[in-house]
């Protein structure tokens, strides 16, 4: 006879544990010891307490001592029955299995946040009766593919848990229906790994045996199904409390016997079943195979504190991932232990399935839990690289996660590393917030290892990088090359706009063919500007730029628009005394000398015309070469025989200010010039 026990046959962590609270309290016990229903599903032991005076009852209200305590089993409880022994005032104590809490609490939070609960699991059940219990027993208990049609009807917001005993196969199978049909839905995979490892083992071991024998209670969930399990694979399998169960005629000689046990099943008996079928049948074997203690402690990986080991990512949660580390529990990675980046989700970081090294924080935090640091890892492999950067001078790249008095900080190969303020760019800046949760490269320009301390600079790349394409920039300039830049900053006389090299200067003369007071007028700061290049000085490092187009010159418009002897309105918009300026376009003005303004004799242009006036005027002269043009209103005016000529000398000096006896036509610019003054 061969033998094959599964390494995972046996206690799980929650029963192990609520077995050690139980026994921890026989000895300490005052009063009488109950237990909220049977311990674990497993008649032995629960007779063997019994004997030791722990009695299971179904009610509160079958506790009569005042002195007696409670002992919550590990299936764990609804929220009422806790309410119900503070009411009596009882002494209880809670050996639910940690897992279990952590889905009693999953459930209340989601519950609180109007989520629709959706258990997978059997109704009868009294961890998924516990469970509901934290939702005012209103969750939707799936057990079956047929369930869904019958229960479930398409429901916004739902969350989903698992019963931490049920076979992967069936979750998947509601799972997938599930996200079909929701259309907002969290899923909590709360199977507990330990089940998953015992039904895997046991149909790997199923498949190369004669006999499997599966140890367990009649009413243990998941003893039943390891059963279910090993009877696809293995005909002969056999569903056994203790070794008298098994049929008197079967014989085990020359077979190859498969063996595991179900999560409450002690130790003591899976020896006992073994040892009995070894003296049955008379027969010899290893010792090795034999010995369940032995096989059980090898199965076990050992863990010290500081230790770093290779762990598989079995289950994600909002803030914690569980980890298989091939120990009797899971490791638990917090959030606060995965990553310095508060901004990263987790499912950005790791992925179930995924192989990762982590750092053992602590073996047991009190619940049985291991702690783990992933961080730490990530730390300890990041001061090599660190250290080596800053030998070598090389770039890193960094996030920036914290804005701190004086500069920022970056996480760089999982080490925090300060980047003072004068250090994260080439330039002022007045609020580092913006660069929040941003990528940057640095070089590393200081480290204390000892005191963990790094800085980094931003700007001895941004200038090594600014320094290579101003050198590149030179090379390619030329006068009339077009560019796009980013308006930097706006000053009196002009624009400063960043080429992504080197800035040029907008001249304010320059932004807009009209007059303006101020860059504003055109640009903001940020702004995105098409510019061109007017002039370059590569030795006085001065480039100055362009913006304003041709096309848009109104002269061109002009040009096409208007001509000599059109009647055209016109705006005025200053008077002199020598006439009135007008304006035919926005940034075109014209000239009505005063002997053009009226058909008699003026004073002064005021006599007859006041500013925003809207008038009639011919084009008597149109200069496109010196950009001026002279219009008459005289010329549309029936003469006046009367005043024509008696008081006017054409030939006099006085039909101009001596200034103006050159031409009577004037230029835009001295349009310009005359109304700002």
């Amino acid at each position: 006879m061969e033998i094959i026990l599964a390494k995972s046959a046996g206690f799980c962590f929650g029963v192990e544990r609520a077995m050690n609270i139980i026994y921890d309290n026989i000895k300490k016990q005052d009063g009488n010891l109950f237990t909220l229903g049977p311990i674990i599903h497993n008649k032995q032991v629960v007779d063997e307490l019994y004997e030791k005076g722990v009695q299971a009852i179904e009610s509160l209200d079958e506790v009569i001592d005042e002195n007696a305590s409670v002992v919550i089993r590990t299936h764990g409880i609804g929220k009422k029955k806790y309410e119900d022994i503070e009411k009596k005032e009882m002494k209880y104590i809670d050996a639910t299995c940690p897992y279990v809490k952590k889905i009693h609490r999953i459930v209340q939070e989601h519950y609180c946040n109007n989520y629709q609960i959706v258990i997978i699991g059997d109704p009868n059940h009294p961890e998924v009766q516990g469970i509901n219990g934290w939702c005012e027993d209103t969750a939707i208990i799936l057990n079956k593919y047929e369930d869904i049609e019958k229960k479930f009807k398409s429901i916004n917001k739902v969350c989903v848990v698992a019963q931490t005993t049920i076979r992967r196969k069936k979750w998947d199978i509601i799972a997938e229906y599930l996200k079909i049909n929701c259309t907002d839905i969290i899923f909590f995979d709360t199977i507990c790994n330990a089940t998953n490892l015992r039904q895997t083992e046991a149909r790997e071991i199923a498949q190369n045996v004669d006999v499997m024998v599966v140890i367990g209670g009649m009413h243990s969930s998941n003893t039943r199904k390891l059963a279910e399990v090993s009877k696809q694979y293995c005909k002969n399998t056999y569903h056994i409390e203790t070794f008298e169960a098994l049929p008197e005629k079967l014989s085990l000689v020359n077979m190859k016997v498969g063996i595991t046990a179900g999560a409450s099943t002690p130790a003591c008996i899976i020896k006992e079943v073994i040892n009995k079928m070894v003296e049955k049948e008379n027969v010899q074997t290893n010792s090795e195979e034999m010995s369940f203690e032995e096989a059980f402690e090898q199965s076990l990986v050992t863990l010290n504190t500081g230790d770093i080991i290779k762990g598989t990512v079995i289950s994600l949660s909002s803030n914690e991932v569980y980890v298989d580390l091939g120990y009797k529990s899971d490791g638990i990675i917090s959030m606060s232990e995965l990553t310095n980046d508060p901004s990263q989700k987790i499912e950005d970081i790791v992925k179930v399935g995924d192989e990762i090294e982590v750092f053992i924080v602590r073996v047991n935090d009190g619940e049985g839990h291991v702690l783990l640091s992933k961080k730490k890892v990530d730390m300890l492999k990041g001061w090599d690289e660190i250290e080596t950067a800053a030998e070598e001078k090389s770039i890193l790249e960094g996030k920036i996660i914290q804005v701190v008095n004086g500069g920022v900080i970056a996480i760089v190969n999982g080490i925090r590393v300060f980047i003072p303020a004068s250090q994260i760019s080439d330039r002022y800046v007045s609020d580092l917030n913006i660069y929040m949760n941003q990528n940057v490269s640095l070089q590393i320009i200081d480290i204390n290892k000892r005191k963990r301390k790094v800085v980094g600079s931003s700007r001895i790349v941004l200038e090594a990088e600014k320094a290579k394409k101003a050198e590149a920039f030179w090379n390619e300039i030329e006068v009339g090359k077009k560019y796009t830049g980013t308006v930097k900053k706006l000053m009196k006389f002009g624009a400063f706009v960043d080429l992504g090299a080197l800035d040029g200067l907008i001249h304010i003369s320059e932004l807009s063919w009209s007059k303006i007071k101020h860059p504003s007028e055109v640009l903001k700061e940020g702004d995105l500007a098409e510019v061109y290049i007017l002039d370059f000085d590569k030795e006085k490092n001065k480039i100055s730029l362009g913006f304003k187009k041709a096309e848009d010159n109104p002269w061109e418009i002009v040009k096409s628009k208007f001509n000599v002897d059109d009647v055209i309105k016109c705006k005025v918009v200053r008077l002199v005394p020598f006439g009135a300026f007008v304006e035919l376009l926005p940034g075109v003005d014209g000239l009505i000398h005063i002997s053009q303004i009226s058909n008699k004799r003026i004073g002064k242009p005021e006599d007859v015309l006041t500013i925003g006036q809207e008038v009639e005027a011919k084009i008597l002269e149109l200069d496109l070469e010196k950009q001026k043009i002279s219009l008459s209103i005289r010329a549309l005016l029936p003469d006046d025989v009367s005043d024509t000529n008696d008081d006017v000398d054409e030939n006099k000096e006085d039909k101009l200010p001596t200034e103006y006896t050159e031409d009577v036509k004037v230029t835009i610019g001295d349009a310009i010039t005359e109304k700002s003054e």
